[in-house]
């Protein structure tokens, strides 16, 4: 069995994990994930009691209990590349054995469910309402990196979406990944079921122009005008895939929900979106912890 060196699982002098600081007894097998480490206080603030406070870098974890259920919620700051991070060091804190530095005989499954902001594409998810990344299109192109088990993503899917816009070679190639079915079915009724673009940024990657000229000025309309099998893409964000994406690789359950904030044709944005935010975590986490 292999034995992963330092200098691939990085175990701080406290026996901590490298970048969220956190030692295994200090997280929770159900997680929340958001973006910003100041909204971990926000989703705190529901918890009946708490246990552990961590901060590093961007990384902001608060552990308690929620209706005698241990809950974690964990910010991952902005992007994909932070999600790579922040998944191989939660199951890592699971599932690695850090005095011997090898897999556990046991598997720990983590649930995961991400709770953050997104933009709207299509008229039936506007400003206001809750999407769910039913499935998620990677234009990130992290999950490339790994090695990928047949039936872990959609290459039907991802291949007829890259004839309708017509997909350049000069980018990273787009994978097409499901949440866990059983979590949307827990937790989403009542939301969009949603198609998502993980975007690698948040401006020219998601069709905005500010000073730089476009390469392909009309993406964005091929994107809102694609269907596959009665689906059409409903919001951009930039963490949902490799979310899904690398759950599924290391074996947990994830799904990403969004409150959408930003209408991306019509032009609007709300700016006031705390309130709504506040509804999507009380309503995630009665849901989680209703079992």
């Amino acid at each position: 069995m292999r034995v992963i060196p330092s200098s691939e699982l990085i175990i701080n002098a406290d026996g901590s994990i490298f970048h969220l600081h956190l030692k295994p007894e200090q997280l929770a097998d159900k997680v929340i994930l958001v973006g910003d480490p100041d909204r971990v206080d926000m989703v705190a603030g529901f918890f009946d009691e708490k246990e552990c406070e961590v901060r590093s870098r961007e990384f902001h974890t608060i552990t308690g209990k929620v209706r005698g259920q241990r809950i974690s919620c964990v910010s991952h700051g902005i992007g994909t590349d932070n999600i790579d991070i922040v998944l191989t060091e939660l199951d890592a804190l699971k599932n690695i054995d850090f005095n011997t530095r090898m897999v556990k005989s046991e598997h720990t499954q983590l649930t995961l469910v991400r709770i953050g902001t997104s933009g709207g594409l299509q008229p039936f998810c506007p400003v206001g309402s809750f999407v769910v990344s039913r499935r998620s299109i990677g234009f990130d192109g992290l999950l490339n990196y790994y090695q990928i088990p047949e039936g872990t993503i959609d290459l039907d899917f991802e291949q007829a979406f890259c004839r309708h816009v017509n997909w350049s070679p000069r980018l990273a190639a787009p994978y097409v990944v499901s949440a866990d079915e059983t979590l949307v079915n827990q937790l989403c009724e009542g939301m969009v079921m949603g198609v998502t673009i993980s975007a690698p940024g948040f401006y020219g990657p998601q069709g905005r122009y500010v000073r730089i000229p476009l390469a392909d000025a009309s993406l964005n309309e091929k994107i809102e005008s694609f269907e596959y099998q009665g689906e059409k893409i409903t919001n951009f964000e930039m963490e949902s895939s490799a979310v899904a994406g690398l759950a599924k690789l290391l074996g947990h359950k994830a799904v990403t929900i969004c409150n959408i904030i930003a209408g991306r044709v019509d032009k609007t944005m709300n700016t006031e979106y705390k309130g709504g935010m506040e509804d999507l975590v009380r309503i995630v986490l009665t849901r989680l912890t209703n079992d």
